[in-house]
């Protein structure tokens, strides 16, 4: 039975993952809901926390992990799966990567409305298809973003070193009482590769260019239905930005080395922000202005900064992308206007 094959699958992945290092997200997660979305980029931990959520609830006969890019999905639907899990008394189910499955928010709509007493978690490695697919789920389902490891997170997973979680205001203010031994060579350590925990696995550079031309070759095309052209534009485009950041655009000029008009600039701009490889630093006026071309652009986090242009690396820049970076996990951050 195909199922059990799933389940093989399932048990296999679970039996790899420990719990003994939990990221800040679990905490803030209203597990008591009935649809709970987890998005974030590429190779945050997304999968690790559904797969820890089993083992701290002892919910393992209870639940069916499944990848939406199984071959199983070739001939089957997830509603079909759904109901097949939930006949045979199943209560919990996760789905992961739910932007690689046509019709996902139908589908999972339908579970929900048809299944009343059957939880449903899904992630989407990619926000930026989950912003298309909505529509029909924003009534029902908790949104959660998960973001890369802080550097308070790196050093419990890094070298167990627990440290108290603090606000801006309270560095600000000196309200802090932190003490981490040698801490600058710890700092330059999760600059370079701590940001994705799957630095752990090792060839962490490999793996980080695989993720970003994932990114460019897989998620942001298919998902926007753009054309192959567009894709060798935006590998451009973030190019110029790598060998550039941190810079003030002048749209026009880059527009003219792309061979693009201007007034497609912006969501090219956008599709890359999304997608979480770069950050745009906006002013701080409201209305129309807002939504205007960005002050500063910056890759998404000091990581990028170092897999990708690692001849340019400057310190000050390094520290204006971790600061920003850090700071959007929990506010907004704008140039004063």
């Amino acid at each position: 039975m195909i199922m059990n094959e799933l389940i093989e699958i399932y048990h296999e992945l679970l039996s790899k993952v420990n719990t003994r290092f939990i990221r800040y997200l679990y905490k803030e997660i209203d597990w008591g809901s009935r649809l709970i979305a987890i998005t974030g980029a590429r190779g945050v931990g997304k999968t690790t926390l559904l797969l820890q959520y089993v083992k701290l609830n002892d919910i393992v006969k209870q639940s069916l992990y499944v990848s939406s890019d199984n071959i199983y999905f070739s001939t089957n639907s997830l509603f079909s799966l759904a109901g097949l899990f939930y006949k045979y008394g199943g209560k919990y189910l996760l789905i992961d990567e739910v932007h690689k499955y046509e019709n996902w928010s139908r589908e999972i709509k339908n579970i929900y409305d048809s299944y009343s007493d059957l939880k449903i978690i899904f992630t989407g490695s990619s926000i930026l298809d989950l912003y298309k697919g909505f529509g029909d789920l924003s009534r029902r389902a908790l949104v959660y973003n998960l973001y890369g490891l802080s550097f308070r997170e790196f050093l419990l997973f890094e070298e167990n070193i627990e440290t108290e979680k603090v606000n801006l205001m309270q560095i600000v203010s000196g309200n802090t009482n932190i003490h981490v031994e040698k801490p600058l060579p710890k700092f330059k350590k999760y600059l370079e590769y701590g940001y994705y925990p799957f630095y752990k696995e090792g060839n962490f550079k490999v793996r980080l260019n695989s993720v970003i031309n994932a990114v460019l070759e897989v998620d942001i095309p298919k998902y926007l239905g753009i054309r192959i052209a567009t894709i060798d534009k935006l590998k451009m485009l973030l190019q110029i930005i790598t060998e550039s950041a941190p810079f003030k655009p002048n749209m026009s000029k880059i527009a003219e080395m792309l061979g693009i008009s201007r007034n497609v600039l912006p969501d090219y701009f956008s599709y890359l922000e999304r997608a979480k490889m770069i950050l745009l630093l906006r002013a701080n006026t409201k209305g129309i202005r807002a939504l205007g071309k960005p002050e500063k652009v910056y890759l998404d986090n000091s990581n990028l900064m170092y897999a990708l242009s690692p001849d340019k690396i400057d310190i000050g820049s390094i520290r204006e992308v971790f600061f920003i970076n850090q700071v959007l996990v929990k506010d907004n951050c704008t140039l004063p206007s």
